[in-house]
């Protein structure tokens, strides 16, 4: 037998017995995991592949002589022979796109088992059980348990007092709204769900002092700023008249918002905090995101939370 093939066949050997040893040492071994069964597939595949194309192509260096029909270019005398594609790298090729379709279509497709997926199962399992345990709770309890749920999911842009980090990364929850948001919202319009619905805000071009019968001015806009973040109490000031005459036809004389209409722009409300979570929002900081890793529960508690920030619970 020639050297080389007897090469050949030892490598192959020890490196296939490598890998046995290697997958048998494991804890578990193979543990009837099709990823697992197919990796060592491929591994023992790769070991045999590559050991005959070197032997073929060692072999072909030593015993082969040039012949064939020169190409017509040629560099500094140097010509190149006009090689057919060889059968079996073109076998090979095929082969491995045959094997990939296979590998994503029904060797692993995608409803097969996955950590990924077990770990979305569990999550989902413990959601379900979370929610049937503690849907009964009110009062004191759930503002703790939104507390808790604060404290993992929004206090990194909240901020541990709530106050956004002085309105740098997120809003201030201690007041229903600031000047700063008020003027954002005038000028840019909202459409941002907090009915739940699409009913969109219009911007300042699309707002109309009902007294003046003129477009609402940057003036007017400082003014009902001041007016709304101070919990329209205030109701002789110049912003509260033109509250009355811009905003309240929407928003209500008291700022408790209508149904299907307008958010309550005076006081947290439940409906109003469950929407921002499962939309997001757009403001004047930026863009919040829909916790959409919250069940339905968890955000009625984070509500609840938010709401005595400014009751004093």
């Amino acid at each position: 037998m020639n050297k080389l093939y007897l090469w050949g066949i030892i490598i192959a050997i020890a490196m296939l017995g490598a890998t046995y040893v290697t997958v048998g040492y494991q804890k578990g071994g193979l543990n009837g995991d099709i990823v697992n069964m197919l990796a060592v597939a491929g591994a023992v595949a790769l070991v045999i592949i590559t050991i005959f194309v070197v032997i073929k192509y060692v072999r072909q260096m030593q015993v082969d002589q040039a012949s064939g029909e020169l190409a017509d270019e040629s560099w500094d005398n140097i010509g190149e022979y006009k090689n057919e594609l060889p059968m079996g790298w073109a076998l090979m090729f095929l082969g491995t796109m045959v094997w990939g379709m296979w590998y994503f279509l029904a060797g692993y497709p995608v409803n097969a088992y996955s950590q990924i997926g077990e770990y979305n199962e569990d999550v989902a399992a413990h959601d379900a059980k979370f929610e049937k345990e503690y849907a009964s709770i009110t009062g004191s309890r759930l503002v703790e348990m939104g507390e808790s749920v604060y404290l993992v999911e929004c206090v990194a842009c909240h901020g541990l007092n709530a106050d956004g980090n002085n309105e740098v990364d997120a809003a201030d929850l201690n007041a229903r709204v600031s000047e700063k948001t008020v003027k954002y919202v005038v000028n840019h319009g909202s459409n941002n769900k907090l009915l739940g619905t699409e009913m969109p805000m219009p911007d300042r071009n699309g707002l109309f002092n009902a007294e003046t019968g003129a477009l609402i001015t940057d003036k007017e806009i400082d003014e009902v700023a001041a007016f709304v973040a101070g919990g329209l109490k205030d109701t002789n000031s110049a912003g509260a008249k033109v509250f009355a005459g811009v905003c309240s036809s929407c928003h209500g004389p008291d700022g408790k918002g209508m149904e299907y209409v307008a958010p309550d722009i005076a006081t947290w409300s439940q409906p109003l905090i469950v929407n921002v979570l499962n939309n997001g929002k757009v403001g004047t900081i930026g863009k919040m995101p829909a916790m959409d890793r919250l069940n339905s529960k968890q955000k009625e508690a984070v509500a609840a939370y938010v709401i005595s920030l400014t009751q004093g619970e």
